[in-house]
């Protein structure tokens, strides 16, 4: 904006910040994405799987498994000098979802992570976005040795609705994580333009 009488040219265009969760079961991968993805050393709140933990979370199909989310995942992404964007990787155990509600807050979507071998996990998370009208996208993670299916495979199973993306990813990789992110900024944006359109007629 230039003011009046100064040949000064002052931005006041204001840092934009995204923020997004990172969703899904036990074991799904929401740490190891934020972890791949993320620019700064991710804050994790890992603990080890105690005795009595076992007797509530089942490692069925997950049986390497020796940590797990107690609170929460946080990194970040630097896009440029005015946008950035937090990733908050949500505790998958029931007794943790009391955070839920508040690592939602001022978010633009959600990713829910899904891993086949266990695919019944990533209903709560589902319809907790679906609940709360939250934008969310699945992310299938490919963990090694586990079956592949296709995403409409998926998107039957999770009986999804045809326009919430279902994405096949490598939880490890960096790009294949960034392009998770993309897919649900994209898809976030596009649904606040739609409502906006309808909005104003």
């Amino acid at each position: 904006m230039r003011s009046a009488g100064s040949d000064l040219d002052l931005d006041t265009a204001s840092p934009v910040s995204i923020k997004i969760l990172i969703a899904g079961g036990f074991g799904a991968g929401k740490t190891t994405l934020v972890s791949s993805v993320s620019e700064i050393r991710p804050l994790r709140t890992e603990e080890v799987l105690s005795e009595p933990s076992l007797l509530v979370d089942t490692l069925d199909g997950v049986e390497q498994k020796t940590t797990t989310t107690v609170a929460m995942d946080f990194g970040r992404i630097t896009v440029r000098d005015d946008l950035v964007v937090y990733l908050f990787g949500t505790p998958g155990q029931h007794r943790f979802w009391f955070m839920w509600d508040e690592l939602a807050l001022g978010a633009l979507g959600a990713v829910v992570m899904a891993d086949t071998r266990r695919l019944a996990d990533s209903f709560p998370s589902v319809d907790y976005f679906e609940r709360r009208g939250l934008p969310f996208i699945v992310a299938v993670n490919c963990f090694d040795g586990a079956k592949r299916f296709q995403p409409e495979a998926v998107r039957t199973a999770l009986d999804l609705s045809a326009s919430v993306p279902v994405v096949l990813c490598d939880a490890r990789q960096r790009s294949s994580s960034r392009d998770v992110l993309v897919t649900l900024v994209e898809y976030a944006i596009r649904l606040i333009s739609q409502s906006e359109m309808m909005t104003r007629q």
